[in-house]
């Protein structure tokens, strides 16, 4: 079985600049699929210093109070008030707006059309690209273990963050965790871990790196550290400046972060902001889908599943579905292809009905990774599906 003996993979808290653009991107997303399911949303954010600018394209019947939005979400990631950031916060960022309606020149190949040969009506894919899905067995979470632990990370510092104990944390934050692998391709042993997390000025650096090892021992699996584990905390020694004040931030700059760490394929298409007539976002959830089923089914222990589309057509094209086990299939990929063939489809309003994409549930995805939350549709196994795998 071809698998990499070390491993690295990033995350980043929800304070990043890139992320606090992608939840203004995803949270306008949900406010329009709310009033109106049928809204098709592609928007992007820019941010930096005391400024948000929204661009893309918005054709929906909700009423959306733009700058309403912006400001309570800056406010939820923790950019409140001047105290919290003397640039970048809730109550005195400017927001300039710049989006349009979507182009009728897509609308007419994404609308629901007659189908060439066919008699009524399909969907067509919102445009041309391939999308991957990837799962492993090595986490519960059929996820790669890299990424998994560096998401752990930024989720227990932004619940101690929330929850006020630690005054000294401010929002933005990365981590990144090293994975050694046996040669069973399971991990082995966590070689090293890197944080930074923005502080006030007032706390010292023996304070941030005593807490933040404590912390890091306590998520991630107690077996896989050992005596030679290292951690780079801060390792500039200071990290004050932050956020959208340090560093400008743009929707869609996380790809990797938002899906496998690297481990698996990444066709170059972003989620946040856009609805689910875009494939690069449904079609990349509907792949992780069926890859998490392939896995689970106890088909193969590492699966990559891709998939093309061509904007206007409802099916996918030339390569169809195409599958990589890495050497770790139980039965031949061949008849893995067949059966997913026959237990899913991967037609843009197929997507959208069998997942549930056209409710507001976007922002969930925004942060620590678009896959392994339990409320999220495209992480739920089906035990029909299963069964057609298993054959």
């Amino acid at each position: 079985m071809n698998h990499p003996r070390i491993f690295t993979s990033e995350s980043v808290g929800e304070g990043h600049p890139d992320k606090v653009a992608d939840l203004i991107s995803d949270s306008i997303l949900d406010a329009c699929l709310e009033q109106d399911p049928a809204s098709r949303v592609a928007c992007e954010t820019l941010v930096k210093d005391s400024h948000v600018v929204l661009a893309g394209e918005i054709t929906t019947q909700a009423k959306i109070d733009y700058d309403k939005i912006v400001r309570d979400t800056i406010r939820e990631i923790g950019y409140r008030t001047p105290e919290d950031d003397e640039l970048f916060n809730a109550e005195t960022v400017d927001i300039t707006n710049y989006l349009s309606t979507q182009s009728p020149d897509i609308a007419q190949g994404v609308d629901a059309r007659e189908a060439e040969g066919k008699d009524g009506a399909e969907q067509g894919a919102g445009d041309q690209g391939i999308m991957f899905g990837f799962a492993s067995n090595e986490t519960p979470e059929l996820m790669p273990a890299p990424i998994m632990y560096a998401h752990r990370i930024m989720m227990e510092l932004a619940k101690v963050r929330h929850e006020g104990g630690i005054p000294w944390l401010r929002p933005d934050s990365k981590s990144q965790v090293a994975v050694e692998y046996d040669a069973q391709g399971r991990p082995a042993r966590i070689l090293n871990v890197v944080l930074s997390t923005q502080h006030s000025d007032s706390v010292d650096n023996a304070t941030i790196h005593k807490f933040c090892e404590e912390m890091i021992r306590r998520v991630l699996p107690r077996e896989l550290i050992t005596p030679e584990t290292q951690f780079f905390i801060n390792p500039t020694g200071r990290f004050v400046v932050g956020g959208p004040h340090g560093d400008s931030g743009l929707t869609g700059r996380k790809i990797i972060v938002d899906t496998y760490g690297g481990m698996g394929r990444h066709g170059g298409g972003a989620f946040s902001g856009k609805d689910c007539s875009k494939v690069d976002r449904s079609g990349a959830y509907m792949c992780r889908w069926v890859a998490k089923h392939i896995v689970a089914a106890g088909l193969a222990d590492r699966c990559e599943l891709q998939v093309a589309y061509a904007i206007g057509k409802a099916s996918p094209v030339s390569i169809m579905i195409d599958v990589d086990t890495f050497g770790s299939a139980k039965v031949d990929e061949a008849t893995i292809i067949g059966r997913v063939k026959k237990a899913f489809s991967f037609k843009p309003a197929d997507m959208e009905r069998v997942l549930g994409l056209r409710k507001p549930i976007f922002r969930q995805t925004t942060n620590y990774g678009h896959f392994t939350k339990p409320g999220l549709p495209w992480e739920r196994l089906d035990e029909q599906k299963l069964a057609i795998l298993r054959g």
